[in-house]
């Protein structure tokens, strides 16, 4: 058995999936990827961060998301390809890239599909009960009482619509990974320390 992991994170918003996945990189000591991926991307593909950034909220409405992703400019090749499917493309290739490089934390961008078929890697997905989503992200996040439903439902529901375009497949369907766990009720650490002590006895079975 190999001592790489690559550990990837899905989460509801306000479920503390990215703290969750600061956590195992400090106690992996392991690099850790969130907005830092974007900054891979940026360097390797040439697109701008900031557009990156606003990709997977445009999918907010699925319908405007699949229509702009759906128009190439009716070429052959990858440049005939829409602005949407070549974001994904560099993301997926930077993604596979930073896996083939070494033990690491992602967080998001679809990575629980990208990286499906490699041995090394643990999907998770980390969601929690409305009460205590709201109350992490206004306590940790800074979010506005008055907003926080609104926000959390419309990244959820961007990020869900983005998954399934993306990869045919619906987003937090425990099939998609191999760990899902209800943050509400275990202290980040513990849910850190659980999350290893799942990587250290998962089985690889032949498909």
């Amino acid at each position: 058995m190999t001592d790489k992991k690559i550990i990837t994170i899905s989460r509801e918003f306000g479920s503390g999936g990215r703290l969750i996945g600061k956590r195992l990189a400090e106690k992996l000591d392991v690099p850790y990827y969130d907005k830092e991926m974007l900054d891979r991307i940026s360097e390797k593909s040439g697109f701008c961060k900031e557009m990156m950034e606003g990709a997977e909220m445009q999918a907010k409405n699925s319908f405007l998301y699949s229509l702009a992703s759906a128009m190439g400019n009716g070429e052959m090749g990858p440049e005939s390809l829409s602005l949407n499917e070549r974001l994904f493309l560099a993301q997926f290739d930077t993604i596979r890239e930073v896996a083939e490089e070494g033990s690491c934390i992602i967080v998001g961008r679809c990575a629980d599909y990208i990286l499906r078929d490699i041995p090394e890697a643990t999907n998770v997905f980390i969601y929690a009960e409305e009460q205590d989503k709201i109350k992490r992200a206004v306590e940790q996040y800074g979010v506005s009482e008055k907003e926080v439903k609104k926000l959390m439902k419309d990244t959820d529901k961007a990020r869900a619509n983005y998954y399934a375009y993306h990869t045919g497949q619906k987003w937090g369907e425990p099939v998609n990974y191999h760990l899902s766990l209800d943050s509400g009720y275990i202290d980040i650490d513990d849910i850190a320390d659980l999350i290893i002590r799942y990587t250290e006895v998962k089985k690889n079975p032949q498909r």
